[in-house]
């Protein structure tokens, strides 16, 4: 009795000074503990805003990597927007990472389509706040970079001369249907091929460019095969190369005698390769390089370590072996 007269004292003196401290011990814990929580919440569970921009985005190997990047997203509870330009062109690609740039995303992946006329762009969003993770293809300044995610691409060149060898038999000529100079990707896919080559033992006659386009890929194909009658293989570096590469080839009647290794297996390569048009992809993991891009980004903004370089593998997929291998084809929507 004694305990609560004092109690009471203690309430009526307080109110007195007009500190409002006498409430019941629950609601007064659940207003502090509220307004602590909700700090803590937000900062713990903050909605990252990330960008993908792919080199182009029609093609089905941005597609799978923006679906592993997607999966990854809704992982870790970040928010990820995909762009890119309508072409592999650094022209294309330049206004779109500008444009990106100007809504400062907490992080941003992008695979530049010019190893040296995007790097003012790219570093731009950089400078501006962004933690940037080039995808697929780099720079040849990359030092800002948080991450370089991409396949051993010149291992995967070095491969499909190993596996075009194979196919015709261990000699012969061979040729690359390659996209443009100055893409560090496909730049390191054709040399490995011209090393791997000379290794096996074939004769390798050179490249030619078809700016990303299936229709000048199929042109190029038949002015070498009109060039070099003797042609038994063809190394085509990216995806609608190969698409355009397998044309060409169909058009100046030489299927079965042209032997093509594609490098992506997107569906319509995975279509040849059933048909027997094109004998061998080597796919890469564009949706492993999507995850990790992410993760990395994720890192970088919680303050956890980063990995300056990974480098993903790839799969030699043929018609023999395409069942085994269900994941290895690239999709054309998640």
């Amino acid at each position: 009795m004694a305990r609560r007269t004092w109690i009471g004292a203690a309430c009526a003196a307080l109110l007195a000074l007009g500190v409002a401290a006498c409430g019941s011990d629950d609601n007064s814990n659940t207003s502090s503990g509220s307004s602590s929580g909700s700090s803590s919440s937000s900062s713990a569970k903050k909605n990252y805003k990330m960008t993908l921009i792919a080199g182009v985005k029609g093609d089905e190997f941005y597609i799978t990597m923006n679906c592993g990047a997607q999966a990854k997203a809704k992982e870790l509870g970040v928010t990820l927007d995909f762009q890119g330009p309508d072409k592999f062109d650094a022209g294309l690609q330049t206004p779109v990472v500008n444009a990106v740039a100007a809504k400062k995303p907490d992080a941003v992946l992008v695979a530049p389509t010019d190893t040296k006329a995007m790097y003012a762009p790219i570093k731009q969003l950089s400078d501006n706040g962004s933690k940037v993770a080039l995808v697929d293809t780099t720079l040849d300044q990359a030092d800002f970079a948080i991450s370089q995610i991409a396949s051993d691409n010149e291992g995967g060149g070095k491969q499909a001369a190993k596996t075009l060898g194979e196919l015709i038999g261990g000699s012969g000529k061979v040729f690359v249907v390659n996209v443009k100079p100055g893409i560090s990707t496909t730049d390191l896919r054709a040399k490995g091929f011209a090393e791997g080559a000379k290794e096996a033992g074939l004769t390798y006659v050179g490249q030619q460019y078809d700016d990303d386009d299936p229709s000048k890929a199929a042109a190029v194909t038949k002015a070498a095969l009109a060039k070099n009658p003797d042609l038994k293989g063809i190394f085509a570096t990216n995806l609608f190369s190969a698409e355009g590469a397998a044309t060409g080839i169909r058009e100046a009647g030489k299927l079965g005698q042209v032997k093509i290794v594609g490098f992506d297996a997107g569906p319509k390569q995975v279509e040849d390769l059933k048909k027997g048009t094109v004998q061998a992809l080597i796919a890469q993991k564009p949706g492993e390089i999507g995850a990790d891009g992410v993760q990395q980004a994720y890192n970088a903004l919680t303050g956890k370590s980063t990995q300056k370089k990974i480098g993903t593998g790839f799969t030699s997929l043929t018609k023999d072996n395409l069942s085994e291998n269900p994941d290895a084809p690239y999709k054309a929507s998640c």
